[in-house]
């Protein structure tokens, strides 16, 4: 199951409450692009219009090879989801401070997969805590290394 892309950023900028996994409508030289590791899922969201999920500000670069003329790269994916996972995540976007966001992109089987998460903001000082606590941990793994060196 690799990993073809990590938005790192909503993990930073995001509180994760829950994560759910959902397929995406790719073509041909999307999918080649994707498993080449040429896309960029940071500043990334998921909107539900008409019973349909999109994924919106994902950019998936032209593969090199393609013979493709006239391809945006920016344009927005449908994904694929359970009509109750739709109504679940609708209820969830209509909630005051939640967002959807694409989290990582990877496969199951021959399957291009995408992790979506329901993230809460989080405020400044929360993330210069995780900068701390994340330095921290660090000198202590050093002051550990250097003990038993």
């Amino acid at each position: 199951m690799p990993t073809y892309a990590i938005n790192k950023k909503a993990r930073f900028d995001y509180e994760i409450l829950e994560t759910l996994e959902a397929g995406l409508v790719l073509t041909g030289p999307e999918v080649k692009s994707v498993r080449a590791k040429q896309l960029k899922l940071t500043g990334g969201f998921i909107t539900i219009h008409d019973n349909e999920a999109i994924l919106s500000n994902v950019s998936i670069p032209l593969y090199k090879y393609s013979t493709i003329k006239d391809y945006e790269p920016d344009r927005t994916r449908k994904i694929l989801l359970s009509r109750k996972e739709i109504t679940y995540l609708t209820a969830k976007s209509q909630e005051k401070g939640l967002t959807i966001v694409p989290l990582s992109v990877y496969t199951k089987g021959r399957y291009i997969k995408l992790a979506i998460g329901i993230a809460k903001g989080k405020k400044t000082r929360d993330k210069r805590q995780v900068i701390k606590d994340r330095e921290q941990k660090r000198e202590a793994n050093r002051a550990i290394k250097e003990f038993n060196n």
